[in-house]
């Protein structure tokens, strides 16, 4: 009775714990999305690290900081080189918005659509309204951000010179009995993670050129900004390339509605070209997302965290996903499913 009593009371602090646990994470949900984006930025950086390990025979330690070094270096070529042509372009792209948008307002007024565009100008203004009235809050909300982002760098780094430490850490807290199943998904998460990085890189910088290029041959204003936003905002699947979108195609009808319309077919093809074209090709070598499971998984996080919620779901939901499939769908199912990321996996 008394062993049945101890078993019972033990199960009882289990529970508890558990749930306190979920409790904490709940409540520390944020910190550990900002201690993600340093896994992210380390993935990146112990990738390159490995690569230039490659070519010259250098320690971890000496390999990493010569990729800050050339990655701080070229970023400070970049901005030395087109600073200030990306400054005057952003300023003219600024300046020349409410016009374009007056422009595209004047042209749609006269189609049959009209009246239903123009009440939805019109809402965006008045949310534009409010967000100005909001300035001194939007002031803090960056403040805010740019230490997160710096925390972020900083951990990123920390956590690329010593990832087998990290690794070990997090691994001897895990029950003996699933340690060696764990470690296993969580190498396969990490592979996988990398795998999508290097592949959503190589898509962001491809997109970028055919846009900056497309944009200049219609004769688009500010088109190498335009370019630089298309490449950045291509990170967010889906969504970032809708938001991309908008300023270049209100400011082709600055120019005129025939280029205005041009741009807006321009950027559809683009968007084509890199769905049906790119992606495919990146992810025979990559990780492949459901469509349907990634918009979701967009929505979610972004609705969560707002933010960096939605800058980080993409790679958050490649790691779960990864992890949902071997610890879950073949471990505890006993289904046999390919899992991203494996060494040696089947395509």
């Amino acid at each position: 009775m008394n062993s049945e009593l101890f078993d019972y009371i033990r199960k009882v602090f289990i529970v508890v714990a558990l749930v306190g646990l979920a409790v904490l994470l709940a409540k520390l949900s944020h910190v550990l999305l900002l201690v993600f984006g340093g896994v992210v930025l380390a993935a990146v950086l112990t990738t390159l690290t490995g690569l230039l390990r490659r070519v010259l025979p250098v320690s971890h330690g000496i390999a990493l900081a010569l990729v800050l070094v050339a990655l701080i270096g070229g970023l400070g070529t970049m901005v030395y080189l087109f600073g200030a042509q990306a400054a005057a372009e952003l300023t003219t792209l600024i300046d020349v918005m409410p016009g374009a948008l007056q422009n595209f307002q004047d042209w749609v007024d006269g189609t049959p659509v009209g009246s239903l565009v123009h009440e939805q100008i019109d809402a965006l203004r008045n949310n534009m309204s409010r967000i100005a009235t909001t300035a001194g809050a939007m002031a803090m909300t960056f403040t805010s951000g740019m230490m997160e982002l710096f925390l972020v760098v900083v951990g990123g780094i920390y956590l690329a010179a010593q990832p087998a430490m990290y690794r070990a850490g997090l691994v001897k807290m895990i029950p003996v009995s699933v340690r060696d199943t764990v470690a296993d998904a969580l190498d396969a998460s990490g592979r996988a993670l990398r795998l999508w990085l290097g592949g959503q890189l190589v898509a962001m910088a491809l997109v970028g050129v055919l846009t900056g290029i497309a944009l200049w041959l219609l004769g688009v204003p500010a088109a190498f900004a335009l370019a630089l936003i298309a490449f950045l905002l291509d990170f967010v699947p889906i969504i970032g390339p809708i938001l991309a979108a908008i300023p270049g195609i209100l400011l082709g009808f600055t120019v005129s509605p025939q280029v205005g319309l041009a741009t807006l077919v321009l950027y559809v093809v683009i968007q084509q070209i890199e769905s049906n074209v790119i992606q495919p090709l990146i992810q025979q070598r990559a990780v492949e997302l459901p469509p349907a499971l990634l918009l979701f998984a967009l929505f979610a996080f972004g609705a969560l965290y707002g933010l960096p919620g939605l800058l980080l779901a993409a790679p958050l939901t490649v790691f779960l996903y990864v992890l949902v499939k071997k610890l879950y769908v073949r471990e505890l199912l006993g289904t046999e499913t390919s899992v991203p990321g494996e060494e040696n996996r089947k395509d």
